[in-house]
């Protein structure tokens, strides 16, 4: 507790958090294990540099960033030197960037896994000096190592090449991976992972947004496993020194599914993640998305303007691009011309020309709007809004008479503004462009089959505000449930994913509030539903767990 009490102090005499992040913070530590630091962090209240720097302060650990420039990095032939296997290293997330005749030099990360340090010290012939260092940081020294093991890798002749595809055409092989497929389309995954590790290779599938495992395959098996998924996929099957990026279309259990599929150069062999896409054509609707009525309202009205534009903004996997995909089924028909531009197509609509942005040939999203604005669009859908161009084309297409609906990551939906004044865009052309802003999340539905009714005690029932929930929003009905687990759901207890979201009208209230305080993001001052606010709605209902609900405010 010293130590938070250190940090707490560090981060509001500098003016990093004010007292009332700090309280916040707190309220979320009471019901999750979790350090100060972390839960600010994670909650996007500081910047990792600021809270490496206060921990350097505080714990008196130099910085890695104040001695990289004025020292020559290990150069990997060194890591020899080193006389550890670069497995712990990697094991540990401690990498090591220089030695001198006595000390061995390391850095780690914010999570101070100091247990790490103590085994790296007893195996070390040289004593250690360790540094803090950002996750961007330790991600180029582990590059270090990814080039070793790269410059350690085996190359086929013509031989070796036909031993490999025979390999791969065996019967055993072929069956085991299109048991994977098969089982990866029944079970509704989104990815399989094949990950290769020293003994052996693991199959995983991610299944609503979490990963399981589902099979083993032996050491003597892996070969011909990489070898069948490089010949699927149509990649060169004697390159194993460098990233590659294929596809496989095949039907399975009468589906036509496409597959994007990339593998990387690993310490035990090569990894691959398969992304299923199905080919068919999808319908969703707000409705079977489970967004609550007076959400779905306050979209309809929004994107129901002749121009201006909308965004959706959340992390990778947060169902943006669907809710997008949902918006834009509503808005078809006869009378309006929709063009979307993407990267990658995921999902084919009826009626809506999909345009498939190729980066590596410069046809980027800036490329593809000021081609479609000559399309006479009603309606554009970009699928990410990455840089300053896409985004001053998007908002200049909005305020000539075009609907625009596209993405930003962000953690808010406020954030959005935030982030595109950072981009450059001047904040006149926002409040006469956006009419709406959307910050989403997936949350793990509960399974109906087996859910069973939790009854609220009277502690839960206050610290989780549910009188006043239930008061503000009267088409609740209290019924929450938990999770049990059953065959249907693999014993998981869940089963689908529904979205969380917090929706707000950019109307001349917040604006006028954004324009004198662009860090405003309390939008329960604002009389509008947050993130966590909904999330808890949802729990009530019955549609998903605490644990879940609580995950969003965390």
């Amino acid at each position: 507790m010293e130590l938070e009490s250190k940090l707490i102090d560090f981060f509001t005499k500098n003016n990093i958090c004010s007292q009332k992040d700090i309280q916040k913070a707190q309220e979320i530590q009471k019901k999750i294990d979790a350090k100060i630091g972390t839960v600010l962090l994670n909650s996007g209240i500081i910047h990792e540099q600021e809270y490496i720097l206060a921990l350097s302060e505080v714990l008196h650990i130099p910085l890695y960033a104040k001695i990289k420039d004025e020292i020559e990095l290990i150069d990997v032939n060194d890591l020899e030197l080193v006389d550890i296997d670069s497995i712990l290293f990697e094991q540990f997330n401690i990498y090591p960037f220089f030695i001198d005749n006595d000390n061995l030099y390391v850095a780690l990360d914010s999570k101070l896994n100091y247990a790490g340090l103590i085994e790296l010290e007893k195996l070390s012939k040289k004593s250690i000096k360790f540094f803090l260092a950002t996750s961007e940081e330790l991600n180029d020294l582990k590059n270090l190592f990814s080039q070793r093991e790269q410059s350690q890798d085996i190359s086929y002749d013509n031989e070796d090449i036909e031993k490999l595809k025979e390999l791969a055409s065996e019967a055993p092989v072929i069956k085991m991976i299109n048991n994977h497929f098969a089982e990866a389309v029944k079970r509704k995954s989104s990815d399989i992972h094949y990950e290769s590790d020293k003994e052996q290779m693991r199959v995983r599938l991610r299944i609503d947004g979490t990963l399981q495992t589902i099979d083993k395959i032996p050491q003597n098996m892996k070969q011909a496993t990489i070898a069948r998924l490089k010949l699927l996929s149509k990649m060169n099957i004697s390159e194993n020194r460098l990233p590659q990026d294929g596809r496989i279309s095949l039907k399975i259990q009468k589906q036509d599914i496409d597959i994007r599929v990339s593998s990387v150069p690993t310490a035990f062999g090569e990894s691959f993640v398969l992304r299923l896409l199905g080919k068919q054509s999808i319908s969703y609707s707000l409705e079977s998305l489970e967004f609550f009525p007076d959400q779905i309202q306050m979209l309809d009205s929004i994107v129901s303007s002749q121009n201006g534009i909308f965004l959706t903004t959340g992390p990778t996997g947060s169902g943006k691009t669907t809710t997008l995909y949902s918006l834009l089924n509503k808005l078809n028909n006869d009378e309006v011309k929709i063009i979307s531009v993407e990267d990658p197509v995921e999902y084919k609509l009826q009626g809506i020309n999909q345009i498939q942005v190729k980066s590596q040939i410069g046809f980027t999203f800036a490329t593809a709007l000021r081609s479609i604005l000559r399309q006479d669009p009603d309606i554009i859908m970009v699928g990410e809004i990455r840089d300053e161009e896409t985004a001053r084309i998007s908002i200049q297409s909005a305020l000539t008479g075009h609907m625009v609906l596209s993405t930003l990551h962000t953690n808010s939906a406020l954030g959005a503004i935030t982030r595109l004044i950072d981009m450059g865009i001047e904040y006149f052309l926002l409040k006469s462009s956006i009419k709406g802003l959307m910050a989403q999340r997936l949350a793990r539905k509960l399974c109906d089959n087996c859910k069973k009714p939790l009854l609220l005690n009277d502690n839960q029932y206050n610290d989780l505000n549910v009188k006043q929930l239930l008061e503000r929003y009267q088409f609740v009905e209290l019924n929450p449930h938990q999770k049990v687990g059953c065959k249907e759901c693999n014993y998981t207890g869940f089963k689908g994913r529904i979205p969380i979201a917090e929706i707000i009208p950019f109307t001349d209230k917040i604006q006028t509030i954004m324009q004198s305080d662009k860090n405003f993001n309390d939008l329960s001052q604002l009389g509008y539903r947050t993130l966590y606010e909904d999330a808890m709605l949802k729990f009530l209902i019955g549609s998903i767990s605490l644990e879940e609900a609580l995950k969003v405010k965390s």
